[in-house]
């Protein structure tokens, strides 16, 4: 995560997600806690790891609108915290995901969510992934509204008449 200075005095900094550094698993429980990599007026960084991303098979849709979209992503949810002896809040990734959806219902939940373009081996994962398990619903055929027609439109108009008369 990289913070920013602004030119804003109700805002003083951006949060942004910089980058997904991909690890083998086997690091990750040394790599989990998080870090300060460079903190000074101009820039501030931090990494956070122990993010594992997996793909599931009822998430198949979300992945689907991810590839077909332009420009294939990251979905990144974070949230500002205080941590252990910063003086000032810093924002921490909760969540990473590929699921289109999955980050639609995290910002209908009130969640930030950020994107950061996904690399064409992730996207070629995710492509084969959709390819083995998506299976578009299939679309219904639209009914035509019923009416009832006849001695039912009859006592509607009738009804509408004595409304309008007044009685």
């Amino acid at each position: 995560m990289q913070r920013l200075p602004l030119d804003n005095r109700w805002q003083p900094w951006q949060w942004r997600p910089l980058e997904i550094v991909e690890m083998d698993a086997s690091s990750l429980p040394d790599q989990a806690a998080p870090r300060c990599l460079l903190s000074s007026d101009a820039e501030t960084r931090w990494l956070f790891g122990g993010f594992e991303v997996e793909l599931f098979r009822d998430e198949a849709e979300g992945y689907f609108l991810n590839v077909d979209s332009p420009q294939p992503c990251w979905f990144i949810m974070w949230r500002m915290e205080e941590h252990d002896g910063e003086a000032d809040a810093i924002a921490v990734p909760k969540t990473v995901t590929l699921s289109y959806n999955e980050a639609a219902r995290l910002m209908d939940g009130g969640e930030r969510v950020e994107i950061l373009p996904a690399p064409p081996h992730i996207v070629g994962m995710m492509q084969s992934f959709v390819d083995e398990y998506y299976r578009p619903e299939a679309k219904g055929k639209r009914r035509k509204p019923s009416f009832e027609g006849g001695a039912g439109v009859d006592a509607m108009a009738r009804a509408e008449q004595d409304i309008n008369r007044g009685g």
